[in-house]
């Protein structure tokens, strides 16, 4: 019998937005009860119910992890995280009669379910096990070859850019690719490799462990996890994504400025983002839809606002690669600042095709939430009923 080899070794090997969803919902709403639920949306190449006693045992190891003096030491030093949610952090341990997972035929279900600031961080994590236990069972000297060999020639594909000093703003890019990466090991190889062969265009991840790790910028701020919470908080329905924003300016007073668009589509969204909250916010993010559609809209709101876009960002983080980015900058960089997290064709682009796995928020205070994305394939609610009434209070037409 093998050894048990652990995916994940240290709490801080997550993103950031779950850091600063988790201390926004602890100050604000500690009572919060949450259901979340794993889901893959392709075909893997084998059942991923095969893979259940190993997510068992790697969910068995999660709970015994603890944070360190030192990872708090790292989290207290970023100015928007405050004192009393680092000493929440010291005594917290993921409690293990909260997730669950189980095999229905080929398809591997996990859900994780009770007081949210207890359950919403198992996530990101969820999503590292099972991507790293299901590629354990592929050739890794193969695959690490052939990453290897296409992240060189990203590297040597940005290199031959031509970004003139004269574009009136630079080009960033992020890695986000915790979620869907290949394995742990790999993701600090890519990051460190960027880090070292790229630091004109690459600004930093959305790994805090790495970040940390690397001497890089963590990045992120928030997923729609926390506005899809709003849903279910005791305020009118129609007025979720204002009650999210406003909570999340008095949180954190002026830092982690890019609002999420897409939780009920970018023009209602836009409906919603007034004159306040475009000057509060320092920018927007995109995650489903047309991006250059999306950046059209977002400039053309700011500019009947009378706020310059020039001094607003435009986040781009919906399965982009480099052309893509390089598409999209051309278009946009003397209109915009903008940035660029790139996840899986970073962390998972081995020669084997990606599995679409998320774990989404399903329910909050026990009634169902949901998500109305602008790409179909992405709208999320096992509630029928309820994602109905959510497309007819903001006037979205079903796709």
């Amino acid at each position: 019998m093998a050894a048990f080899c652990p995916v994940l070794t240290s709490l801080l090997d997550n993103d950031l937005y779950k850091f600063t969803m988790w201390q926004a919902m602890l100050h604000r709403f500690p009572q919060a009860t949450a259901e979340y639920e794993f889901t893959c949306r392709n075909e893997p190449q084998y059942p991923l119910s095969d893979l259940l006693g190993e997510v068992d045992e790697q969910l068995d190891h999660l709970c015994t992890l603890r944070f360190t003096d030192d990872e708090l030491g790292y989290l207290s030093s970023l100015r928007f995280i405050k004192g009393d949610f680092v000493d929440f952090l010291r005594l917290f341990q993921f409690q293990r009669r909260f997730i669950q997972a189980s095999a229905d035929g080929p398809h591997l279900r996990i859900t994780a379910s009770g007081p949210q600031v207890h359950v919403m961080d198992f996530e990101i994590h969820v999503l590292a096990i099972v991507n790293e236990l299901y590629f354990r069972r592929f050739d890794a000297e193969a695959a690490l070859r052939t990453g290897r060999e296409r992240l060189t020639a990203k590297i040597d594909l940005l290199r031959s850019v031509d970004v003139a000093p004269e574009r009136a703003h630079p080009l960033e890019i992020f890695d986000f690719g915790v979620r869907r990466r290949y394995s742990g090991a790999w993701q600090r190889e890519v990051v460190t490799t960027l880090r070292d062969e790229l630091p004109e265009f690459f600004k930093g991840t959305s790994n805090v462990l790495l970040a940390r790790d690397l001497g890089i910028v963590p990045i992120g701020t928030m997923a729609h996890e926390y506005l899809q919470t709003f849903q279910a908080l005791g305020v009118r329905l129609r007025d979720f994504q204002r009650a999210a924003l406003e909570s999340w300016v008095q949180e954190y007073r002026g830092d982690l400025g890019i609002a999420l668009t897409d939780v009920v589509g970018m023009d209602a969204f836009l409906a919603d983002f007034d004159l306040y909250f475009a000057k509060l916010f320092d920018g927007l993010r995109h995650d489903s839809g047309d991006p250059m559609q999306w950046a059209e809209k977002a400039i053309a709101h700011y500019q009947k606002l009378r706020i310059d876009p020039h001094t607003k960002r435009l986040v781009f983080s919906d399965s982009l690669d480099i052309p893509k980015v390089l598409a999209l900058y051309d278009a946009l960089a003397d209109r915009a600042m903008t940035g660029f997290g790139i996840g899986t064709n970073f962390t998972n682009d081995v020669g084997h095709e990606p599995i679409q796995i998320v774990m989404k928020l399903v329910r909050a205070n026990g009634q169902s939430v949901a998500k109305l994305a602008d790409t179909p394939g992405k709208t999320q609610s096992r509630d029928e009923t309820f994602l109905a009434y959510l497309r007819q209070v903001f006037g979205v037409s079903k796709v």
